[in-house]
């Protein structure tokens, strides 16, 4: 299938999430999730409940899933869900079919390409180099430097910087999480149905459209 080009397009800014959106990585997420909460002899979460916190900080994410829990152990929580994610760390994540090329092709268009995501600063940018998707972002927020979605705050911040207008921006993202937060800083919205959450939990946010396959997104740009 091909894309038409349109030199003329109605956006200056595309943000893109990271794990689900660019790269196959919910897998891993839900396991180092699930086996975090083994170590600590807890009643690991459904995969579901699982992909509903990924897109929120760590800190969000273990405090969700285990909202009964004292301070000390969410703490605990969170270091054995980056030691299990770092001891997978060499073990290579794909990237989904087609992504260096819509990339590329964005990037041709003289279109900005920034990411927003829950992951550390560490961790997104161990993953541009892995990935050698640091070609094409030269910008970025984390939940390090922003509040976590769907909290505008990583947005907004990238508008700031750009100094490009929201109705001029996109976000492209997989989870309720992305859209609810492209929804609050005023961007337009295009889900992917093939990350953490499906079409119709996407659908509910009212996005522009959601996508099956990354190409696809040619055709909203």
């Amino acid at each position: 299938m091909s894309y038409a080009s349109n030199s003329q397009s109605a956006y200056q800014l595309v943000v893109f999430d990271w794990d689900g959106t660019l790269m196959d990585s919910i897998g891993r997420i839900i396991d180092c999730l699930q086996d975090m909460s083994h170590d600590l002899d807890l009643e690991a979460p459904s995969e579901q409940a699982c992909r509903d916190v990924i897109g929120l900080s760590l800190s969000k994410a273990v405090k969700q899933l285990f909202p009964r829990v004292g301070s000390t152990t969410l703490e605990a929580l969170q270091l054995r869900y980056r030691y299990h994610f770092l001891r997978r760390a060499d073990e290579p994540l794909p990237l989904f079919n087609g992504i260096e090329q819509l990339l590329t092709e964005l990037q041709q268009r003289d279109i900005q390409l920034a990411v927003a995501t829950g992951k550390s600063r560490v961790g997104l940018d161990r993953m541009l180099v892995q990935t050698g998707l640091d070609r094409f972002f030269s910008l970025s927020r984390t939940a390090d430097e922003a509040q976590s979605k769907p909290h505008p705050d990583m947005l907004q911040q990238l508008l700031n910087v750009t100094g490009v207008a929201a109705n001029k921006s996109m976000m492209v993202g997989d989870s309720q999480l992305d859209l609810s937060m492209a929804n609050r800083a005023g961007l337009a919205a295009v889900g992917v149905s093939y990350g953490a959450h499906g079409e119709q939990k996407l659908l509910s946010c009212q996005p522009k459209a959601v996508i099956h396959q990354p190409l696809e997104l040619l055709a909203y740009i």
